[in-house]
C-alpha cells in the first residue's frame, strides 16, 4: 500500500517572500508526520528559494507545469532539468486548468510525463471529468482515455514512478466535493486500469490521490477509503493552519 501523499497546489498565489514565510511557519509551528509524504507545488518564481529553504526537511517541492523539450526557443516555458536544479522532486502534468484554459491535449501531457521521468522527477498525472461528462455517464470513458494516453509509451517501471491524481473538474474551486464513495469508485477504476497497463504489483504500489475542494473537514472521510492514497489540495493549502490540519489528518 502506498504511503499517504499530500500535496498543496498554490496555483498563481504567493510571492517569494510569502512562500518562504509559509514554509518557515509550517516547519516551525506544526509537527510534520513522518509516515506520509508532503509536497508543495509553488509558482515558478518561488521554486529556487523554496528549494533551498526546504533542503533537509521532509517537505518535497513540486512544479505546477513543465515543457517536454530539454531546451530551445520556447519563450515562457521551463524544462524538467531546470526544475530539478531548482530543487523539485515532483511536477504536475495535465491539471484540468491547463487542459481547459491552455488547451493542453493528452498527447502534450504524455510528452510532459515522459520528460519529467527522463529528468528524474515524479510526475503527478491529473485526470478527471467535467460536470457535463459526469451527467452523461461518461466519467469512466473520459478517465480511461486520459490515463491511457497520458501513460502512452511508458514501461511498467516508468508507471511505478507516476502519481495519479483524480480531480473531477466540477469539484475544483467550486466548494463541491465528490462524496468519498464517488471518489473511491473512480480511484478503484484507475487502479484496475493501472493493473492492466503495468501489472497488479505496480497498480497496488502507485499512489492515486484525490483533488477537488479538499478541506480539513473532509480529509478524514476521503482518506478512509481503500483506494484513496492522498490528496491534491488547492485553496485550503494557501493557509498554513488549514494545510497543517490536512497534513495531520
Amino acid at each position: 500500500m502506498p504511503r499517504p501523499f499530500i500535496a498543496g497546489n498554490w496555483k498563481m498565489h504567493k510571492t517569494v517572500s510569502e512562500a518562504l514565510e509559509f514554509v518557515g511557519t509550517l516547519a516551525r509551528r506544526f509537527p510534520l508526520p513522518q509516515e506520509r509524504d508532503i509536497a508543495i507545488a509553488a509558482p515558478y518564481t518561488a521554486l529556487h528559494s523554496l528549494g533551498q529553504a526546504l533542503r533537509g526537511t521532509t517537505i518535497g517541492l513540486a512544479a505546477q507545469n513543465v515543457h517536454w523539450e530539454e531546451k530551445g526557443a520556447f519563450t515562457g516555458e521551463v524544462s524538467a532539468r531546470m526544475l530539478c536544479e531548482a530543487g523539485c522532486r515532483y511536477v504536475i502534468a495535465g491539471h484540468s486548468e491547463r487542459r481547459r484554459l491552455f488547451g493542453e491535449k493528452n498527447r502534450d501531457i504524455n510528452l510532459k510525463v515522459r520528460a519529467a521521468l527522463a529528468a528524474g522527477l515524479k510526475p503527478i498525472l491529473c485526470v478527471g471529468e467535467t460536470l457535463e461528462e459526469r451527467g452523461a455517464e461518461e466519467t469512466f470513458r473520459v478517465v480511461r482515455r486520459q490515463l491511457k494516453e497520458g501513460l502512452n509509451n511508458l514501461t511498467p517501471d516508468d508507471i511505478r514512478r507516476v502519481i495519479v491524481a483524480y480531480e473531477p473538474v466540477w469539484a475544483i474551486g467550486t466548494g463541491k466535493t465528490a462524496a468519498p464513495a464517488q471518489a473511491q469508485e473512480v480511484h478503484r477504476f484507475i487502479r484496475q486500469l493501472l493493473a492492466g497497463l503495468g501489472g497488479e504489483d505496480i497498480a497496488a504500489a502507485t499512489p492515486i490521490i484525490y483533488g477537488g475542494s479538499v478541506t480539513p473537514g473532509n480529509i478524514k472521510d476521503l482518506m478512509a477509503e481503500t483506494d484513496i492514497d492522498g490528496v491534491l489540495v488547492g485553496g485550503a493549502s494557501l493557509d498554513v493552519e488549514s494545510f497543517s490540519k490536512i497534513i495531520q489528518f
